[in-house]
């Protein structure tokens, strides 16, 4: 597969993502598994050819829908993995998977809020202000077990949150007021017609 966002310079500090996967519809609020806690990957599902292949199927959905990260619950599969191809404050281009995330933010006089818009591909079309750090580290484990950690500021911090939040069934409309809420619903309803159910495939 050609690189579908070839005019950046790619960070990989971890190796380059999965390919040769399938694009898959995704799965939106509302599904049990977006509002749970995501099983963790098992010692024996790393290094598998099952998480491996799982994984290309995330990036290649994450390209079909334009997104800049993916969580695995959000091709309707019970397991606390992220992927992501995501700029930071500078523009850098980073991209990663990411397995059991947990993620760190700053604290006291280092932590300043971001209060930048927001969306989610399984919540398509909608947008609104959510504030979040604006610097987040997210440690894990590879596809392999191996352990890996990204850390960014800029659109990467939040999508770190945002995704490490879906593996603990936390979407980010649960982080915004229940006006707010209404008001993204409404947009999400408006453009229902852009997005049938087997959206991206």
């Amino acid at each position: 597969m050609v690189d579908p966002r070839p005019e950046q310079p790619v960070h990989a500090p971890y190796g380059p993502l999965p390919r040769g996967g399938t694009v898959r519809p995704i799965t939106r609020w509302g599904t049990p598994v977006m509002h749970r806690p995501q099983q963790r990957v098992t010692t024996d599902q790393f290094g598998g050819e099952d998480l491996r292949a799982l994984a290309a199927d995330m990036v290649a959905t994450m390209y079909a829908a334009d997104g800049v990260g993916l969580a695995a619950c959000q091709v309707g599969v019970d397991l606390a993995m992220f992927v992501f191809d995501c700029p930071d404050e500078a523009g850098e281009r980073w991209v990663g998977v990411v397995c059991n995330p947990t993620v760190t933010l700053p604290e006291g006089k280092d932590r300043t809020l971001d209060d930048g818009d927001e969306g989610c591909l399984s919540f398509p079309g909608a947008f609104c202000s959510c504030a979040r750090p604006d610097f987040a580290t997210v440690d894990g484990f590879g596809l392999d077990g191996s352990p890996v950690r990204f850390e960014g500021d800029g659109l990467l911090a939040r999508c770190l949150q945002h995704e490490t939040d879906h593996t603990y069934g936390t979407v980010f409309g649960d982080r915004i007021s229940a006006r707010a809420r209404k008001k993204l619903t409404k947009q999400h309803e408006a453009l229902s017609g852009d997005y049938p159910p087997d959206w991206p495939t």
